[in-house]
């Protein structure tokens, strides 16, 4: 389940919460109702900012009425700052304590977090005062299961059953979202599997609520450089230094990114400006910074291989692009351009094979049927000697030399 949709469900909840509250030491006064009935309409019109702006007013005109607290939660959670809403809902079981739908709310985010022990405080207190409520019965008797699944997730992840965790831990985060090393556990399991996109997918998710976190952004930079996205990469690492300029890991990943970064932007340029040569000039340059990063190693060596047949030296293309195929072997567009470098050179049989690997790994690549084709037809052509040379007869002036 999104994490958004959570939240839209907590919403609901507190609103219904607040329509059914009666406050029983509610003192009238016109400029808080004001506020509240302003925040409410805007709150239901999608106008966050606006509508916290009002709650603001109302608990600045009464910071001890815990009404206003309340409200001003169900803003906080609308607009994703879950501490903020938690803060408000602890301020309003500190004012009144006896306040169950307050606390009944704090067990719900609290679950959502994974702070279990926590939520179960909550949930006990509210049943002690509403024995039969619905709500915090649930959330009570998904406590002690979440807590069996978490200890499995840790047991797989130390025997390295990587992908049996990531379903177990997938089930976990559809009840506790907001649990940070649960998520951040997932995305380390993902990482392991080489599912990269989705622990990229985690890391972002953690980072929307602790964005101040430099060696999160520093790992989600390394991941979006690991397959090739050098711009996300150093968008990434822009923010580790925006919190700290001096991180010395962010700050030494940050110029390395930077440096490969240029290299690939300047090769795109000489592809589009069709120099061919310069293109292959500066991949060649580049190639020998990378020595760690296989995706990276193999795209620099890609981009060579295309520079170098376009540029029509063949050797040279041959050669890149099997230093190319070496790293993704399977790679059906550098499997056709060596390909065609083979048949520009002449070499039917090797480029017969190319073509042939390249349609049987994706038989709707039109490249590699043609490909195919053409080599086919070249080395059938080859195969009709001429006469003469067959019988290693020499024409000149008409007549035959044997």
């Amino acid at each position: 389940m999104d994490l958004s949709l959570h939240v839209f469900i907590s919403l609901l909840y507190i609103i219904k919460d607040i329509a059914n509250v009666k406050c029983e030491q509610w003192i009238p006064n016109p400029e808080i109702d004001r506020h509240l009935q302003l925040g409410r309409e805007l709150l239901t019109q999608g106008m966050y900012d606006d509508a916290l702006s009002h709650y603001h007013a109302a608990v600045d005109a009464d910071p001890y009425n815990y009404f206003t607290y309340y409200s001003r939660a169900t803003v906080y959670l609308a607009i994703g700052k879950i501490a903020s809403a938690l803060k408000d809902l602890t301020k309003v079981i500190d004012l009144k304590p006896d306040f169950s739908a307050a606390r009944l709310q704090r067990g719900n985010l609290l679950l959502k977090q994974g702070k279990l022990d926590e939520a179960h405080i909550d949930y006990e207190s509210v049943l002690r005062v509403d024995p039969m409520n619905p709500d915090a019965h649930h959330g009570y008797n998904m406590i002690d299961p979440i807590k069996r699944d978490v200890q499995l997730a840790y047991g797989m992840v130390a025997d390295r059953n990587f992908h049996e965790a990531i379903a177990v831990l997938t089930r976990l985060l559809q009840e506790v979202p907001w649990d940070v090393k649960l998520r951040e556990m997932r995305s380390q399991c993902y990482e392991a599997v080489g599912d990269l996109i989705s622990a990229i997918s985690d890391l972002r998710s953690i980072l929307k609520s602790q964005m101040d976190n430099q060696l999160r952004y520093l790992k989600l930079s390394e991941l979006y450089y690991e397959i090739g996205e050098t711009e996300e990469s150093l968008n990434a690492i822009r923010e580790c230094l925006r919190f700290d300029p001096d991180h010395k890991g962010c700050f030494k990943h940050y110029k390395y990114v930077k440096k490969i970064a240029a290299h690939l932007k300047a090769i795109q340029d000489f592809v589009n400006e069709g120099n061919y040569v310069d293109c292959a000039a500066r991949a060649e340059k580049a190639i020998p910074l990378e020595t760690k990063v296989p995706y990276m190693m193999y795209l620099l060596r890609a981009k060579l291989c295309i520079c170098e047949n376009k540029a029509g030296r063949t050797s040279e293309a041959i050669s890149a692009c099997t230093s190319a195929l070496k790293i993704k072997p399977d790679d059906v567009d550098i499997l056709c351009e060596r390909g065609d470098a083979y048949l520009a050179d002449e070499n039917y049989a090797d480029a017969i094979h190319d073509f042939q690997k390249a349609t049987n790994l994706n038989d709707r690549s039109q490249r590699a049927h043609d490909g195919l084709h053409r080599a086919q037809k070249l080395e059938k052509q080859s195969k009709k000697r001429n006469y003469y040379a067959i019988l290693g007869v020499k024409r000149t002036a008409g007549r035959e030399i044997l």
